[in-house]
């Protein structure tokens, strides 16, 4: 795709100053070269990819005044220490998901995913219009960042299973990957949650250190092979109904540039999270045809008894974040509340009656 640059240069010379306090961002001929690290191996279909047009973006919508490098995780950083790196001014933005940052604060984990929570329109709805970007904004003030929603997976599968789920009771002690709201949600069941990269969980499936996983769906899902190791491909992934992809920037070299660099770089963000969702669902229904018919995966629903006992797990989780002794936790949980409920009145009549509708049996 031919990318046009749609700012003009201007104001180079006040960016390039400021950003010097920074580790390193190298300035040539009134171009900052940007170090973009991130939580994924290089071109993984899905985020990797998404990181990507991320980093030509920001470069094309600044006229080039801004040049962004991308590291994939472990080059210059783990993909875990991606938020580190960039808080600390050792790169300028990353690119990874809010649920890996849960050690920071449990309320950044709501701008990501949340269990029954908000799909990928309403989580940008959430953050542009009820509110949520204000207080994700005041949460990673604390950190030294400046974040953006920039790209969504969709609803997200609810795992890879070596044993069929017939019961809450098949669920405990089971080991399983999973990040976020979600594992805590799945150790309420009495689940052995784990954390680990998507590389990590095709290696503990192949070894019998896990039972079973989730990761993101069909198309990312399948170009890592779990479907090698574990053929039950449970849905539906209430862990995470959607899951936002973020860039975050550092607050001083974001602070640093001239208003239309910020703007350059916030319409990157915004400007990719339609493409990189509807990206996401268009390849994830083509590569779920194939896991199926080509590779023996067996697609089944998890037991409406499990899915009730997870949406009363999910709602203890809920309780506790209200009553977090972080008063900005607190308040970011009550906007989330507040909008899900709003959005879920609504959603009975708009998308949920236009898909059952479309879901009936006539000639077309």
């Amino acid at each position: 795709m031919k990318r046009r640059a749609f700012l003009k240069a201007g104001g180079a010379g006040a960016a390039a100053a400021a950003a010097g306090s920074l580790a390193a961002p190298a300035i040539a001929q009134g171009t900052m070269q940007w170090k973009m690290v991130t939580a994924w191996p290089k071109n993984l279909p899905g985020p990797g990819v998404a990181a990507q047009l991320l980093a030509d973006r920001i470069t094309a919508l600044s006229g080039g005044r801004i040049e962004v490098k991308l590291f994939a995780a472990g080059e210059l950083v783990p993909g875990r220490g991606v938020f580190d790196a960039v808080s600390e001014g050792t790169a300028e933005l990353y690119h990874a998901v809010p649920a890996y940052w849960g050690s920071k604060s449990k309320g950044i984990l709501l701008f990501g995913s949340q269990p029954f929570g908000l799909r990928a329109d309403e989580q940008v709805g959430w953050l542009t219009h009820g509110g949520g970007q204000a207080l994700y904004d005041e949460m990673y003030a604390r950190f030294g960042l400046k974040p953006f929603l920039c790209g969504n997976s969709g609803p997200q599968w609810a795992g890879w299973f070596r044993n069929e789920i017939t019961s809450v009771d098949d669920l405990r002690g089971l080991r399983f990957r999973t990040t976020g709201l979600a594992s805590e949600m799945c150790a309420k069941l009495g689940m052995a949650v784990q954390a680990m990269g998507g590389r990590d969980m095709f290696q503990a499936l192949q070894s019998g250190a896990l039972d079973a996983g989730e990761f993101i769906g069909p198309w990312t899902d399948s170009a890592l092979g779990y479907y090698q190791v574990a053929k039950n491909y449970y849905w539906p992934g209430v862990g995470e109904p959607s899951s936002a992809e973020e860039c975050g920037v550092n607050l001083q070299a974001y602070e640093a540039l001239p208003d239309d660099l910020k703007q350059a770089v916030a319409l990157a963000c915004e400007s990719l999270y339609n493409p990189v969702w509807t990206e996401y669902t268009t390849k994830h229904a083509a590569a779920l045809q194939k896991l199926v018919a080509e590779q023996g995966v067996q697609v089944k629903m998890l037991p409406e008894s499990v899915l009730v006992a997870m949406g009363n797990a999910a709602g203890e989780v809920m309780t506790e974040l209200r009553e977090d002794s972080d008063e900005l936790v607190k308040r970011i949980v009550e906007s989330f509340l507040a909008y899900r409920a709003s959005i879920s009145d609504y959603m009975v009549y708009a998308d949920n009656g236009q898909m059952n509708a479309r879901a009936l049996d006539y000639k077309y």
